[in-house]
């Protein structure tokens, strides 16, 4: 399971190591007794630790360097969970939003982004014939798949809600123009 010296991991062995890492915590934490606590806080200052010492690359990095850092996916992970990413929330999920937009659009559907109101991300979503988020599974599953890649890189907002667009009602001209006798 070393890797050699020096040597890096592709996203998918993080990936791995990632999931691996989760059951090993979750294995932990259901486990009684003060071997259990002791475990659990050494992981918490150990992460405590290396939020800091990222916390201070951050600080010495110019903005070029910080913009770099937060285009990687990795980095840009840990910088949201340690509360130090360089980029407002707004702006994380609105470029969420835009990478998922070509997916969202191969499946006959759009994506936008609307803003955000207080702590709620707003999208504007249609689906496959336009018929809106509300529309049979497949709009549950891309407005599921936005509230993800959005909540994932701004955990800062409590939820993502589409934005509903009521067209106004059609009334014919002439009703406007022309008004009965009384």
């Amino acid at each position: 399971m070393a890797e050699a010296a020096g040597a890096r991991l592709a996203d998918p062995d993080v990936e791995a190591r990632l999931g691996r890492l989760d059951e090993l915590l979750e294995g932990i934490e259901s486990a009684p007794g003060p071997t259990t606590r002791s475990a659990t806080e050494a992981v918490a200052l150990l992460t405590e630790v290396y939020g800091e010492a990222l916390a201070r690359v951050l600080d010495h990095a110019d903005e070029q360097l910080a913009e770099s850092l937060a285009e990687d996916e990795l980095l840009a992970h840990l910088m949201v969970l340690h509360d130090i990413h360089p980029e407002p929330a707004e702006r994380r999920a609105a470029r969420a939003v835009e990478r998922l937009r070509p997916a969202v659009q191969e499946r006959g559907g759009d994506v936008e982004w609307a803003g955000v109101e207080g702590q709620v991300a707003r999208v504007r979503l249609t689906t496959g014939g336009g018929c809106g988020s509300g529309c049979g599974g497949g709009g549950s599953e891309v407005t599921d798949a936005v509230r993800a890649a959005v909540l994932a890189v701004a955990p800062e907002l409590t939820a993502v809600e589409p934005v509903t667009e009521t067209a106004p009602a059609f009334v014919p001209l002439t009703t406007l123009t022309h008004r009965g006798a009384p």
